[in-house]
């Protein structure tokens, strides 16, 4: 049975009155709150709030959002909502390391994760394979520095046809241009390793190998133009010891990486991402 239910986030000035106002508009309209979470944060002094929930069957949200630009108004609120049963619509961004891009893969065709990868974006040909196995399409986009800005305005032309949501990039190694990533504001994810500002550049785990590591992590975060330095969405570490190689270090950190993506990336398409200046507010 097809539910009719929605996802109601918000950010606004910290003041008396903002749940009860919200949950009153939600009664009037007969809304069921299935799952509700907030937060007030002292330091900035705003209020953050998630709330699930659903409306009898048949009923319209148009009159929810005309009433709920009324309510916004008076508390200052940013807020949107989302028809929680509609898939979000992914593009992927991978180059020769694959297996960010096969969890995903996988996590979609399991329907572990509410979304529908689109299209695979490479600039190699190594995984056309995994995606026609998969049947989602691939696009080969070579780069060079000469050619950058052409395949750039390529792959914003694919997501603007294929009305993508969220552009993943499952270790794709290529800087986007500041220009690429404004327009891609808030909507891309990137994963790296967590020896950032450390092991900068190629094979950073034979690097981390070299200086006898203890821990090694991995970092997903929003895309930004400031690189590697977007807001953090999820982060997780594992330890490691002497005795291990460089090769088992590279193995740790893929998967660690591959959990770290995929935790952002369905905390961004359940909608439980809010923003806190450079900071995330992530509801579980």
């Amino acid at each position: 049975m097809h539910r009719n239910d929605f996802i109601l986030t918000l950010s606004c000035p910290d003041r008396i009155g903002i749940v009860y106002n919200v949950s009153g508009l939600l009664l009037e309209h007969q809304g069921n709150i299935i799952d509700a979470q907030q937060f007030g944060d002292e330091e900035t002094g705003r209020f953050f709030l998630r709330v699930h929930f659903a409306l009898p069957e048949g009923k319209a949200i148009t009159q929810v959002e005309v009433d709920f630009n009324t309510l916004s108004a008076q508390f200052e609120m940013q807020w949107q909502i989302h028809d929680a049963q509609r898939k979000a619509r992914l593009l992927i961004l991978v180059s020769k390391q694959g297996h960010c891009l096969n969890d995903l893969l996988f996590r979609m065709h399991s329907k572990q994760l509410h979304a529908d990868i689109i299209g695979i974006v490479s600039n190699h040909p190594d995984f056309s394979g995994l995606a026609e196995s998969f049947k989602v399409p691939f696009h080969y986009l070579p780069v060079t520095p000469d050619t950058k800005a052409q395949q750039e305005a390529q792959i914003l032309e694919i997501a603007r046809l294929e009305r993508i949501d969220l552009v993943v990039l499952a270790r794709y190694m290529q800087i986007l241009s500041p220009e690429l990533c404004k327009a891609l504001q808030g909507r891309a994810i990137n994963i790296h390793h967590s020896f950032l500002p450390s092991f900068k550049g190629a094979r950073p785990y034979y690097q981390a190998h070299a200086r006898g590591v203890k821990i090694i992590g991995a970092t997903a975060h929003y895309v930004t133009h400031d690189l590697d330095e977007g807001p953090i969405i999820e982060q997780d570490i594992e330890r490691v010891d002497h005795a291990m190689s460089a090769q088992d270090l590279t193995q740790v950190g893929s998967d660690v990486e591959s959990l770290v993506l995929s935790r952002a990336v369905r905390s961004h398409v359940e909608h439980r991402i809010l923003l806190n200046g450079s900071r995330t507010i992530v509801f579980r």
